[in-house]
């Protein structure tokens, strides 16, 4: 064979290969209701996809839907069901169905998004699993938000001027502090809150930080209320397609398992403590904030200690230990912090 037919010969070979590893290619639907300039799918889904595309090197890829397919609460059964490969969400937004899930909401947990996101994680893989909330599905990863603090238009002293202000709530554990604190809770995505706050439905806000500058609620909320550990936090699950998952080769599956669990949680948590300490930066000059100080701490967790009790009874009827699953999340919590 003469050097052009070798040379022919070639890259007809290289183009059948490149065609196989082509058409060998498993592109994965990501349903996503996030802004797609949101941290949380620009700094945290994005770069998670490209490793994943790296480490098969191409086979498996994700592809972040630009609209959502549905809204937040349907994210779940989007998956499920087959409509989308990976689908993210908040737990809370379906309220009561995930009932192990308050583990991840309560209050007072940790300033720190990566140790309530890892311990988190730890708990779910070791004891919220036998639960069977997730059947149908791949769990991915589940993560904590930074901690959740109190916004409002009108000034807060202390928990007791929350008393009679209406508050935008995005979960049963958000409302059921809100109405322990005497605030009328008012209902509404987070996408809304800046219509809720400047036509007067509401008065403030539970958000984290990072939220409220997201949404550029600075410049229309003017005090904040913080409290050591987060008066309130929110759980969020990625899960995939189980069917989906299980399509893909064992092979590839080995290279992914490293980004899933533990990994992706702590990498949530950092991605949630750079944007709440970015958000907070620009809040300054533009909201008062008032952190509680350590005796109205003590104060809160006593004035919440029965929300707590009833959100551990709930992790209990669940078919999971309650009682055990909260010592070992606080357990965690304290061993993640110990460790920076």
């Amino acid at each position: 064979m003469n050097m052009k037919l070798k040379k022919i010969a070639a890259t007809a070979t290289a183009i059948a290969l490149f065609s196989g590893a082509a058409f060998a290619d498993t592109v994965l639907t990501m349903n996503s209701w996030l802004p797609p300039t949101h941290p949380q799918v620009a700094e945290l889904f994005v770069p998670w996809a490209a490793d994943i595309e790296k480490v098969t090197e191409g086979r498996v890829k994700i592809n972040i839907l630009p609209a959502p397919l549905g809204p937040p609460p349907a994210a779940f059964d989007l998956a499920k069901n087959g409509i989308a490969d990976i689908t993210y969400s908040v737990h809370g937004y379906t309220p009561g169905r995930f009932k192990t899930s308050v583990l991840g909401e309560m209050p007072f947990l940790s300033d720190d998004a990566v140790a309530t996101s890892v311990a988190f994680w730890r708990v779910q893989d070791a004891m919220l699993k036998d639960a069977g909330e997730y059947d149908g599905v791949k769990v991915l990863t589940v993560f904590t938000h930074g901690p959740g603090e109190i916004f409002s238009r009108k000034p807060i002293e202390t928990a007791e001027d929350v008393s009679g202000q209406k508050i935008r709530i995005g979960s049963t554990m958000a409302h059921d502090i809100a109405t322990n604190l005497g605030a009328v809770p008012v209902e509404g995505p987070s996408s809304k809150a800046y219509e809720l706050l400047s036509q007067g439905v509401a008065d403030g806000i539970f958000f984290p930080f990072e939220t409220v500058t997201f949404f550029s609620l600075e410049d229309i909320l003017d005090y904040g209320y913080t409290v050591k550990g987060g008066l309130y936090n929110s759980a969020m699950f990625v899960v995939m397609n189980e069917a989906k998952w299980n399509s893909i080769s064992a092979e590839d599956q080995a290279l992914i398992e490293p980004l899933l669990g533990e990994a992706f949680a702590r990498r949530a948590g950092e991605m949630w403590n750079a944007a709440d300490a970015k958000g907070r930066a620009e809040m300054e000059g533009k909201i008062t904030i008032k952190a509680a100080s350590d005796e109205e701490v003590a104060a809160l967790k006593t004035r919440l200690a029965p929300i707590v009790d009833e959100r551990i009874a709930q992790i209990t009827e669940a078919g999971v230990d309650g009682q055990a699953a909260y010592d070992m999340m606080l357990s965690e919590i304290a061993k993640i912090e110990s460790e920076k």
